[in-house]
């Protein structure tokens, strides 16, 4: 009978916006993992509990969602002007993969508050009460983020009265900056265009809008996929023919944003692009049983990620919608009614978001300065994290 001791690893248990993941200190993890590669992967796959044949993933912290399958890796800063660095991890659920491509606007909001209490934040820039503004560095997508993390008697505030759509129960409020978010080593909007045709064999022609802020994006009408904009997960989730549907035009559309060569490789790169579908303002109700009213939003949003519709929205898509609503003739912009928008409120299928965004053009290239949006995060558990030891 064959025995495999456990290694136990120092770990946060976290909510951050709609998501959660488990949070490291890059210095309490075995050596052999402080650096990315294969073993890296695979103690972090076991944490979660992928691959799991199940899509479950009850041997371990996942939670068989997009969502709630995700690892984040903190570290001593590395910029200048920085606090901390910040990596993220999204895993699969049911494929043995971790894809590192991109960003969790939802975790980013846990990051700051980690960061604080782990000491890999100078303790000259943490006040006792008020607002500790923590300049973090995602290194996915080397950008800048700023989280304004409130403080009460020299202790993060997790507790409060602000209330986030897709979070049952009310928290403090974190306010996010995502600085510069457009991709580093890419344009705003990859072809050049405002819109485009895509064409995807056997599905159809569709106009898109592809941009690249907070995440890689391709956004279509709900119109042309034949909705109206107000579906919610069971619509979406329970259709085998849309899903493999979404994820085709995701596969052809990643092709042309020039973020992989052939369409097989979104098979293992799942996290991105990001495609999601708008539409105009409608009145709806939302899967916690709410009445969100057309008066109170300038238009509908529906996003997937890792091939499932989204039960809230990411908040690196919401990113990605206040800078596409910010220009004039994108498909968002159009759907929230053609005005310049500097604020732009969504309904998506958990409720309502609202998004602040700052764009402009800079010979002739469209570029986003600056977006914002409020979150909330909590620490769920903490302690040790025990992995089978390989």
């Amino acid at each position: 009978m064959s025995s495999q001791a456990q290694i136990r690893i120092p770990a946060t248990y976290m909510r951050g916006g709609t998501s959660k993941g488990v949070f490291f200190n890059l210095q309490d993890l075995p050596a052999a993992v402080q650096v990315p590669g294969a073993a890296r992967d695979a103690l972090l796959m076991r944490v979660i509990g992928s691959p799991d044949i199940y899509g479950k993933q009850i041997d371990g912290m996942g939670g068989a969602t997009s969502s709630t399958s995700k690892v984040v890796i903190l570290s001593p800063c590395t910029q200048p002007d920085h606090d901390v660095d910040y990596l993220f991890g999204q895993v699969s659920v049911d494929k043995a993969f971790i894809d590192w491509s991109g960003n969790c606007g939802n975790l980013s909001s846990a990051v700051g508050g980690f960061a604080i209490r782990s000491g890999l934040v100078d303790a000259s820039r943490i006040p006792d009460d008020g607002m500790a503004v923590i300049r973090i560095w995602q290194s996915n997508i080397q950008k800048t983020i700023i989280a304004h993390i409130p403080m009460v008697n020299g202790q993060v505030q997790e507790t409060g009265d602000f209330q986030l759509d897709g979070v049952t129960f009310p928290a403090a409020e974190i306010k996010l900056e995502f600085i510069n978010p457009s991709a580093a080593d890419a344009a705003m909007f990859p072809t050049g265009n405002l819109v485009d045709q895509l064409l995807v064999p056997n599905v159809g022609n569709f106009e898109v809008t592809m941009i690249n802020a907070g995440i890689p994006t391709i956004f279509l009408t709900a119109e042309a996929l034949g909705y109206s904009g107000t579906e919610l997960q069971t619509d979406i989730n329970t259709d085998p023919m849309a899903l493999t549907k979404l994820e085709t035009i995701r596969a052809y559309g990643g092709v042309r944003m020039g973020l992989f060569k052939h369409i097989d490789e979104a098979k293992t790169r799942q996290h991105t692009p990001k495609i999601a579908f708008v539409a105009p303002a409608k009145s709806y109700t939302s899967s916690s049983g709410s009445f969100v009213s057309a008066e109170k939003i300038n238009l509908l949003v529906r996003a997937m990620s890792m091939g499932q519709l989204h039960h809230a929205m990411m908040g690196t898509a919401a990113v990605a919608i206040g800078t596409a609503a910010a220009i004039p003739n994108t498909l968002v912009n159009i759907a929230a009614g053609g005005q310049k928008l500097t604020q732009v409120t969504f309904g998506h299928p958990s409720g309502t978001l609202t998004v602040g965004a700052e764009a402009h053009q800079d010979q002739g290239q469209w570029q986003a300065t600056k977006v914002m949006m409020s979150r909330s995060a909590r620490v769920l558990m903490e302690g040790r994290i025990r992995v089978p030891d390989a």
